[in-house]
């Protein structure tokens, strides 16, 4: 078996900290505009409420509608050139949304914004440019940049509006999006190879048995869920901190120690979940903090204080699951096919996105605010319900080993020797990849048997 070295490449690093920037900037642009488009919508001709909750959610029907797509288009013509055309896709989505003074020209832009969706393209090219070992490590690098990325956003969205206005906010995104091109070209290496990846890309084969599963389906549930409702509540929101007095300069300040705060609150209970293996627990523990924070928030009380105790319960919950959703989607999903069940859970976030931006809307114009809030906090506590039931995910991981010419000759030996040894519970072989594909158990592994079992021949 191959050794595992923790010391990455001089090309993997350049490859793991540009593509980790570029997807943080782009995820940043879609998020500055939650805290700060309901509050400027007034100056936008033919706004109204159902149509700003539009504006915020359009965005994810074009991701989740074209990210596969321009994943497997990637395989073809090369993840550079994919992800280079989404990128200016997505500058262009910015510059129409800049120019516009009407919401209907807003809607447009952030579907065109959308529409750049490279998501796909850039975890296939991080693929590319890492080794089996330690691309678990590369790929959770990306998505603590998206949540570094969020919070960033909820800060900097206010400040920019404050300054310079909705249209300071789209042309701040498109300048990221130049930067993001030249990092692309410039910093991040060519790929040495282009493949698809069981761990990374969709594999229609798998697709039926990965959707069929209750255990996988209860965690795109629970992400199309998350994601609603967090896309739902900006439609209100803003306007809350307004009526507790906090202007719209202060937003930001207000949003930094409301997700520190959260951040800090967030560390044990992923401890807890992680190490003392209390996953289902703390799952619907969040989901009550979320329910519980959303029913605070529709209440028709004084904003004052409570205001900010029930928005920095929601983001406790909200942080914690978006930790750790992906960890028990690793866990449970099959071997060989983590990338399938990854593509399915992004594209139900992206779902999530769009209803919860029109849901928003509507409750927001035929409603009110305090609708928003208690229609939210419904729609979660049936989700709470549905996770109840809910198994416990097992402490497994995933396992990439590579094959050697002498193995692929007895693939069925192989494949039978693997599954005695003690801590391994699936198998997948892929000779065309010359990879396999473990969960296993790292409680229970019996190491040196696997490494001898996967050790070359010697000469």
């Amino acid at each position: 078996m191959r050794k595992v070295s923790a010391l990455l490449l001089a090309s993997e690093r350049r490859a793991i900290s540009g593509l980790a920037g570029l997807y943080a900037s782009r995820m940043l642009g879609l998020f500055m505009v939650l805290p700060v488009l309901a509050l400027y919508a007034d100056t936008l001709v033919g706004a109204t409420p159902l149509l700003v909750g539009v504006a915020l959610g359009i965005y994810g029907l074009t991701q989740a509608t074209l990210q596969i797509p321009f994943g497997l288009l990637s395989d073809r013509i090369g993840r550079k050139r994919v992800i280079a055309m989404g990128l200016v896709i997505f500058a262009l989505g910015s510059v129409v949304a800049a120019l516009s003074d009407t919401i209907f020209g807003v809607i447009a832009g952030r579907a065109l914004q959308g529409g750049g969706a490279v998501a796909a393209a850039i975890m296939a090219l991080l693929a590319d440019q890492t080794r089996e070992e330690i691309r678990t490590g590369a790929m959770a690098t990306i998505g603590l940049s998206i949540g570094v990325s969020f919070a960033i956003a909820m800060v900097l969205g206010p400040w920019l509006a404050a300054w310079a206005g909705l249209a300071g906010v789209f042309w701040f995104t498109a300048l990221l999006t130049l930067v993001g091109l030249l990092v692309l070209w410039c910093w991040i290496p060519a790929a040495p190879r282009r493949r698809r990846h069981r761990d990374v890309g969709m594999d229609r084969q798998q697709f039926k048995s990965v959707i069929t599963r209750p255990d996988l389906w209860r965690l795109d549930l629970s992400i199309f869920a998350l994601h609603l409702v967090l896309m739902a509540i900006f439609v209100a929101v803003p306007f809350r901190l307004l009526n507790a007095g906090v202007a719209i300069e202060y937003h930001g300040l207000a949003y930094l120690g409301i997700m520190a705060l959260s951040f800090v609150a967030m560390v044990p209970l992923i401890i807890v979940a992680e190490k003392q293996q209390r996953m289902r627990l703390m799952c619907l523990v969040a989901i009550g903090a979320i329910v519980f924070s959303l029913a605070g928030l529709g209440l028709p009380l004084s904003p004052g204080y409570w205001l900010f105790v029930w928005l920095f319960v929601f983001f406790t919950g909200f942080n914690l699951l978006e930790a750790t959703l992906p960890s028990m989607l690793s866990k449970l999903a099959p071997a060989g096919a983590k990338g399938t069940a990854m593509g399915v859970y992004s594209t139900s976030q992206f779902f999530g996105a769009f209803l919860g931006g029109t849901l928003g809307g509507l409750l927001a114009h035929y409603g009110g605010l305090n609708a928003v809030f208690i229609g939210c906090a419904v729609l979660a506590l049936c989700w709470w319900i549905a996770m109840w039931r809910m198994p416990a995910p097992p402490p497994l991981s995933s396992e990439v080993l590579a094959l050697h010419e002498t193995q692929a000759d007895a693939l069925d030996l192989l494949m039978e020797r693997l599954a005695d040894v003690v801590g391994v519970e699936d198998v997948m072989v892929v000779p065309e990849e010359r990879l396999v594909y473990l969960k296993v158990n790292r409680q229970q592994l019996d190491q040196a048997a696997l490494t001898k079992l996967m050790a070359p021949p010697k000469s």
